[in-house]
């Protein structure tokens, strides 16, 4: 009762895989990832040690093929079973077993392997291996996405619960410590793969560090007023909202800064994110009612750096 993707970007070595399922708590089922080795997505009566050993297969050089064939083949129960698996090299190969509840099935493509079970339709699987092609921006992205597009044309027969984003870089997790690049989830949501999205620019904007802007720009205007006034609201600008934004301003976007852990990113390129994004964020706010009207403005500059933040590259 599942569809996922594992997939690797030759361009940043990162592996990752997005999953949703009528299964609560998804994420700490059927995602396995590894800097060092891979990607692996174990579902449809899930053998959880297929994500630890295929892992350590991969690192001792098996190839993706050869390690579904040692997981199965060592498996009473592999006919149920249902395992993607993308290696740093070589071609991305799954395996479906006969047992597995129709819908079933799975594809591969460049650098990606798509699968499902308990689908709606084939077109679930078809519908995922397409966004993912054409879809651009980063690897997390292009997984989300095409979480949408198999949800949207069909996705898991049974509904929706949870779903999860986990993808490993070098060195890519907190301070540089870890590969532990990206690891969201939601366990039980009546829209997962929308909330997982939310979650997602949320950490993309506090955790994901991106390059330094060429020609910063700065606030001014409507957009400088508007997040004056949300500054004020908070308690970090003692001073008369306007639409110049001038020292004291920087000074309470640098408390804002800090306050929600935005470390990763100089006040130079929050300013810039806010001044290049504000207007796409305040669109997406006009289209949508928010859901506390007293956060809306807090929200807004959030989601404003998010759509700033996407002219550069994450590092």
């Amino acid at each position: 009762m599942t569809f996922s993707i594992a997939a690797r970007d030759p361009e940043t070595d990162a592996v990752g895989v997005a999953v949703q399922s009528k299964f609560v708590s998804v994420g700490a089922v059927v995602p396995f990832v590894s800097a060092d080795a891979g990607a692996i997505a174990t579902q449809s009566f899930a053998n959880v040690a297929y994500g630890p050993d295929g892992l350590d297969l991969l690192r001792e050089g098996y190839t993706a093929t050869d390690v579904i064939e040692r997981l199965t083949d060592a498996d009473d129960e592999a006919a149920q079973r249902q395992v993607g698996v993308v290696g740093l090299d070589g071609e991305p190969v799954a395996f479906t077993g006969a047992e597995c509840f129709e819908t079933a099935g799975d594809r591969q493509g460049e650098h990606y392997t798509v699968q499902g079970n308990i689908l709606e339709n084939e077109a679930t699987i078809d519908a995922m291996a397409e966004a993912f092609e054409v879809t651009q921006g980063g690897l997390p992205d292009r997984l989300i996405e095409a979480l949408h597009a198999g949800n949207d044309a069909g996705g898991d027969s049974r509904g929706e619960q949870a779903a999860a984003l986990y993808v490993a870089k070098p060195e890519g997790g907190y301070d540089g410590r870890n590969d532990r690049w990206v690891d969201v989830r939601v366990d039980d949501h009546e829209h997962p793969i929308d909330e997982l999205e939310r979650v997602f620019k949320l950490y993309d904007v506090t955790l994901l560090a991106r390059e330094e802007p060429d020609d910063p720009a700065e606030l001014s205007g409507d957009a400088a007023l508007a997040v004056s006034e949300t500054l004020a609201e908070l308690g970090v600008l003692d001073a008369e909202p306007t639409d110049s934004f001038g020292e004291a301003e920087r000074a309470a976007l640098e408390d804002f800064r800090g306050m929600n852990n935005f470390e990763n990113h100089s006040l130079t390129v929050i300013e810039d994110a806010l001044a290049r994004g504000w207007e796409a964020a305040a669109d997406g706010a006009d289209a949508t009612e928010s859901a506390d009207a007293d956060d809306d403005g807090e929200s807004r500059m959030v989601d404003a750096i998010w759509h700033g933040l996407q002219r550069y590259d994450r590092l």
